[in-house]
């Protein structure tokens, strides 16, 4: 019991009991930092996750309102930011703006809207490939038009 209490007394003394925590925490922190690192990744994963779900789900019910859209769009960002305030998170605004955005564009309920489509005829079809292919600069008819050129010369 007494060589126990030397050697207890030593390691006090002597500072190998400092010597022992500073390697410990040397050794540690860095894993302690990446597990913090890597909560709050998760963290925030989900909380992005939970964001781009309340904003679909508040994009959708506002689909029948008779509103303008801009007045929809102030309204769901509205909303989704008041839920998230109520659930604890704090989320900028320009995050839940484009979270919000981003639920519009790819909401099947909201139509997409062409500015260029006569919105009087709406039978009539527009395939953008033909269409590129009217507008577009055709070579094969330079090419004959230059050699008619050339001939009549």
């Amino acid at each position: 019991m007494q060589a126990l209490n030397d050697i207890i007394n030593w390691i006090i003394n002597s500072g190998f009991l400092a010597l022992l925590i500073y390697i410990a925490v040397a050794f540690g922190k860095p894993f302690v930092d990446s597990k913090i690192k890597h909560a709050k990744t998760a963290q925030e994963k989900e909380a992005w996750t939970l964001l781009q779900q309340v904003s679909m789900t508040v994009v959708n019910s506002l689909v029948g309102k008779d509103m303008t859209g801009q007045a929809k769009f102030a309204e769901a960002v509205t909303q989704v930011q008041a839920y998230l305030e109520n659930k604890g998170l704090n989320v900028d605004m320009k995050q839940v703006q484009s979270a919000v955005q981003s639920a519009y564009e790819l909401s099947t309920l909201t139509p997409t809207v062409n500015p260029n489509e006569d919105k009087l005829d709406t039978t009539k079809k527009v395939d953008p490939v033909l269409e590129a292919i009217k507008t577009a600069p055709n070579r094969a008819n330079k090419l004959t038009l230059d050699k008619t050129a050339e001939a009549k010369g």
